[in-house]
C-alpha cells in the first residue's frame, strides 16, 4: 500500500505494471536485482521510484549519450530538476564543475567509460550513493571485440563504490545472458525477476517484396501514424531518406550525424513535428513515444534479440501497433561481412598476445583496450570468450532467418527463443494467425513538408538565427 501511495505521489499512477512492484522491493531491501521487462513496461520508472524512496545519490550507467539526455530530459519534464548527464561532449571545466556538486544531484547519468575515469570514481566515494543501475544490461554479456571491453570492468567499479547494491535492467535475455549478467553483477543473495518478452498489442509481418521502396512507398502513402523505420547500415538510411524526403515528413539517424543534429531530431520525431524517422540501431534506446503505431524494419536484424527490442517500441501506449519486416534474399550477407571483420580484428588481437614487442607500435585502438583488460584481473579467459562469441553471432543472426521462414507462429517463435512457453496462438496475432495489415490514421495529422521543412531547412534556419542571418 505504501509503494502504491509513494507511485500515486510521485508518477500520479494508480497501479504498478507488471514486474514493477517486485523489481523495486528487490532494490529497496537492499539486494543486487536484475530485472527483465518487455521494451516499453516502464523499466525507468523502477529506478526513479527507488531512488527517491533511498536517500542518496543513484548513479544509472547508460550505453549511449542519446540515451542518457532522453532519460535527463524525460525526468526534467516531469519537474525533477536534479537530474544530469556526464559525457564526453562537457569540456573539461564543466565536467570539473559537475563533480564538485554531485551532492546536489538525485541522478546522475553516465557510460562506463566515465564511470571508470580514476576523477568520476574519486569524487562518487565522497558521496552519498543510493545504489547503481546498469541500464540495457545485456550490453554485459553481448559483446564482442567490436563491443566496449569497459562493460567487463563493471564488477571493479561496484568493489570500488563499497559493493553498492545494483539495479540491471533490461528488456530481451536469454538463459546464457541472465546467468552471465548474473554472474558479473549480482552477489549470492542476488534476485532476478524476468516477466514476459511478450508484447500482445503487436501484431507481426514479414513481407517479401520484389521491390522493398514500391513496397515501403504504397504503405506509407495509406497511413498518416507515425512510424520508425530501421536500416542495418548508415549509407542506407540516408538513401532511404532521399527517396522519401519529398513526399513525407521524414528525418533520419545515425551514430555519423553532430550532437545537436541528433538533438533536434529526436526533439522533432517525439513531438510529431515529424511522421517518420529513418534510422539505424543507434536510435530508439529510451524514446518514449507512446503513439509509434508501427515499425518497419528495411533490412534484416542481425538477431531476436535486437528485433524485439526494436520492434517493441511500437505501441508503447498499450494500443495496436504492428511490426513489419521487409526480406530479400541475401538480406543477410551484410551481417556476415561484419562478423568477417570482427573475425579479423580478433586474429590480429591473437597475433599480439603471442607477439609482446609489437603490442605497443601495432595495435589498433580497439585491440589496445582489449590487451590491458586481458593482462587485467580475470583476463585470462577473454580471448576464447572472444571467440565463443563470433559463433554466437553467427547462431543468432541463423534464429532471425528462422523466423522469416517460420511457417506456424512468429509470436511463438520469438517467445520460445527467449525460453518462454507461449500461449496458444490468438488471431490477430501475425500475420500466419490472423493479422492482416492495417493503415492507421494518426491522433493529428502531421502539418505538410513543404510548411514546415525538413529537418535540413530547420537546422539551417537555427544556425542562421543564431548567427543573425
Amino acid at each position: 500500500m505504501l509503494l502504491k501511495l509513494a507511485l500515486k505521489s510521485y508518477f500520479d499512477y494508480d497501479e504498478f505494471r507488471p514486474g514493477q512492484r517486485e523489481i523495486i522491493e528487490s532494490l529497496l531491501s537492499g539486494h543486487d536485482t536484475l530485472g527483465i521487462l518487455p521494451t516499453g513496461t516502464g523499466k525507468s520508472l523502477c529506478y526513479q521510484l527507488a531512488g527517491y524512496l533511498t536517500s542518496g545519490l543513484v548513479v544509472v550507467v547508460s550505453p549511449l549519450i542519446a540515451l542518457m539526455e532522453d532519460q535527463v530530459a524525460a525526468l526534467q519534464a516531469r519537474g525533477e530538476k536534479r537530474a544530469i548527464a556526464l559525457t564526453s561532449q562537457l569540456t573539461w571545466e564543466e565536467k570539473s564543475y559537475l563533480l564538485q556538486r554531485l551532492h546536489q544531484y538525485k541522478f546522475l547519468f553516465v557510460s562506463p567509460e566515465m564511470l571508470q575515469n580514476p576523477p568520476v570514481l574519486a569524487a562518487l566515494q565522497k558521496q552519498e550513493l543510493a545504489f547503481i543501475v546498469v541500464d540495457e544490461a545485456h550490453c554485459l554479456s553481448q559483446w564482442g571485440i567490436d563491443f566496449r571491453p569497459e562493460y567487463r570492468l563493471l564488477p571493479e567499479c561496484k568493489k570500488a563504490l563499497g559493493n553498492l547494491p545494483v539495479l540491471a535492467l533490461t528488456a530481451t535475455a536469454t538463459a546464457p545472458v541472465v546467468k552471465d549478467i548474473a554472474t558479473q553483477l549480482l552477489d549470492a543473495e542476488g534476485v532476478i525477476h524476468q516477466f514476459s518478452a511478450d508484447r500482445p498489442n503487436i501484431a507481426y509481418f514479414v513481407y517479401q517484396p520484389a521491390d522493398k521502396r514500391a513496397w515501403l512507398l504504397e504503405f506509407l502513402r495509406q497511413t498518416e501514424a507515425c512510424g520508425l523505420i530501421y536500416c542495418v547500415t548508415r549509407s542506407q538510411v540516408e538513401a532511404l531518406y532521399e527517396c522519401l524526403r519529398g513526399e513525407f515528413s521524414v528525418g533520419y539517424y545515425h551514430g555519423g550525424l553532430a550532437s545537436d543534429q541528433r538533438k533536434l531530431l529526436q526533439q522533432q520525431f517525439s513531438t510529431g513535428k515529424l511522421q517518420l524517422m529513418i534510422a539505424t540501431n543507434a536510435f530508439g534506446m529510451g524514446i518514449n513515444k507512446g503513439d509509434l503505431r508501427f515499425v518497419i524494419h528495411y533490412e534484416l536484424p542481425d538477431s531476436p534479440e535486437n528485433y524485439l527490442q526494436e520492434s517493441g517500441r511500437a505501441g508503447r501506449d498499450g494500443e495496436a501497433a504492428q511490426a513489419i519486416l521487409l526480406y530479400q534474399s541475401g538480406d543477410e550477407q551484410i551481417h556476415r561481412y561484419f562478423h568477417q571483420k570482427l573475425l579479423e580484428e580478433r586474429q590480429g588481437l591473437e597475433r599480439l598476445l603471442t607477439s609482446p614487442s609489437k603490442q605497443s607500435s601495432a595495435a589498433t585502438p580497439l585491440q589496445e583496450k582489449w590487451l590491458h583488460l586481458i593482462k587485467g584481473e580475470s583476463g585470462s579467459q577473454l580471448p576464447q570468450a572472444l571467440a565463443n562469441n563470433e559463433a554466437n553471432k553467427e547462431a543468432r543472426l541463423q534464429a532471425m532467418l528462422g523466423y522469416i521462414h517460420e511457417p506456424n507462429c512468429r509470436r511463438q517463435y520469438l517467445l520460445r527463443y527467449f525460453d518462454e512457453e507461449p500461449p496458444a496462438a490468438q488471431e490477430p496475432c501475425c500475420d500466419l494467425h490472423g493479422a492482416t495489415l492495417v493503415y492507421p490514421k494518426g491522433e493529428q495529422r502531421v502539418a505538410a513538408l513543404e510548411e514546415k521543412g525538413n529537418w535540413r531547412d530547420i537546422l539551417l534556419k537555427l544556425f542562421k538565427d543564431d548567427a543573425g542571418l
